[in-house]
């Protein structure tokens, strides 16, 4: 075993102890354990253990991409189970009754939101701009950051909540999977924008007729497909626990076909889940061995990494603390008010519509910083950014402006 190797599962141990004993703190005063997850990569991270001991949070938790790669591939895969999971407890005839209210909550639950986001880049000061010229780029990307949400974060929630098969839970469910579809479009629309001057229409086009197209199949053929490949699995092999096996295949697979149609594989994993679940010979065997292997290992890497990325000490500069608080309230009123509106519209109830409103308003904080933070990223590496001197205080405001928003999600989630 190498040294990376190593660190690697010293990373592992430590975000798997810490995310386990805050969980449980956090579940004992009636919150989910996502929570206390997140808040062991902050913790953990350079707000708390970087500044008590800078030295050995760097050695446990260096910068390197590679050491960094390790983690995310972990995290990456357990969000996947996540969704897979989550779609197995997925009860269609309750999405087919929430439709309404879902499409009703997403729509004004983005709508708002991005139109307080791209006022709110308009009165930006210049020395947070990328490129002061481009001021609408910039005020697109900051509408998008606090317009969509997680559907990982409202996944967890929902399913910690046992709200999987009520009504309000498959409101939340629907709407998200709609939200990260609409935000994937948004985004490709926004970078189009900013690299090309002009949206790329081939693109966007892919996108939208490929998840239609893959929506189509996957309740078709697919349904098909998927039901005689567990029965078969589960008749034929005599080897261990084979049928958990089959359902990885299928998640893995469906999530590599959204990927490639320019969405996000969270959606794959989340329509094989929905699949699997309708599976007739489907154990609660199996759903519990997925279950553990989730729970226990994947979830508590996936949100302590999140928390990870969060850094509370820019707060320190009195200008991004009042950004960073302008952000919460933009972001919270938006995401609040557009769901309860939606909600209303729908059909729910005042108090459907209120939980509806507070879990979408927290659903955005993950979402909402990994957007803004790959948009930044992406205009770095095509040009947009000039290294010049001049834009050196420009370039480092616009960073700032990203771990603020990494800050909101660690702080208001």
């Amino acid at each position: 075993m190498g040294p990376s190797e190593a660190l690697f599962i010293a990373q592992i141990v430590v975000l798997l102890l810490v995310g386990r004993l805050l969980g449980e703190a956090m579940q004992r005063i009636g919150q989910p354990a996502v929570m206390g997850q997140l808040l062991a990569g902050v913790l953990l991270g350079p707000s708390v253990f970087g500044v008590v001991w800078p030295e050995a949070q760097q050695a446990l938790f260096p910068a390197a991409r590679e050491q960094r790669a390790m983690l995310e591939a972990v995290s990456n895969l357990g969000i996947l189970m996540l969704l897979l999971l989550t779609g197995m407890e997925t009860d269609l005839k309750l999405v087919s009754n929430a439709r309404r209210a879902a499409i009703c909550v997403s729509t004004a639950g983005i709508a708002l939101p991005f139109a307080l986001g791209v006022t709110l880049g308009q009165f930006l000061p210049e020395s947070m701009l990328p490129r002061p010229d481009e001021r609408l780029i910039t005020s697109l990307f900051l509408g998008t950051a606090l317009s969509v949400a997680s559907v990982k974060i409202v996944a967890t929630v929902v399913r910690e909540m046992k709200f999987v098969r009520r009504k309000v839970g498959m409101t939340l469910l629907a709407s998200a999977i709609i939200d990260d579809t609409v935000g994937w479009t948004i985004i490709a629309i926004t970078a189009s924008l900013a690299l090309h001057r002009h949206p790329n229409a081939t693109t966007l086009a892919q996108s939208v007729l490929g998840t239609g197209i893959f929506l189509l199949v996957s309740f078709t053929l697919g349904r098909r497909f998927v039901f005689g490949l567990i029965r078969w699995t589960n008749d034929t092999f005599i080897s261990e626990v084979p049928v958990v096996t089959a359902i990885l295949i299928v998640m893995g697979g469906m999530a590599l076909v959204t990927h490639l149609i320019g969405v996000h594989t969270v959606l794959g994993a989340f329509v094989a889940g929905i699949l699997v679940g309708e599976s007739p010979i489907l154990s609660r065997h199996i759903d519990e061995q997925l279950r553990g292997l989730v729970a226990a290992l994947f979830m508590p890497v996936f949100f302590a990494l999140a928390g990870l990325n969060a850094n509370l000490s820019i707060l320190a500069d009195p200008r991004l603390l009042g950004l960073t608080c302008g952000l919460i309230a933009v972001a919270s009123v938006g995401k609040f008010c557009g769901a309860f509106l939606g909600g209303t519209l729908g059909g729910l109830s005042g108090r459907e519509s209120t939980a509806l409103g507070l879990r979408h308003e927290r659903a955005w904080l993950d979402r909402g910083h990994r957007c803004f933070h790959r948009a930044v990223a992406r205009r770095a590496q095509s040009g947009s950014v000039h290294d010049d001197r001049d834009d050196g205080d420009r370039d480092h405001a616009c960073h700032a402006t990203e771990s603020a928003l990494g800050v909101v999600k660690a702080s208001a989630a």
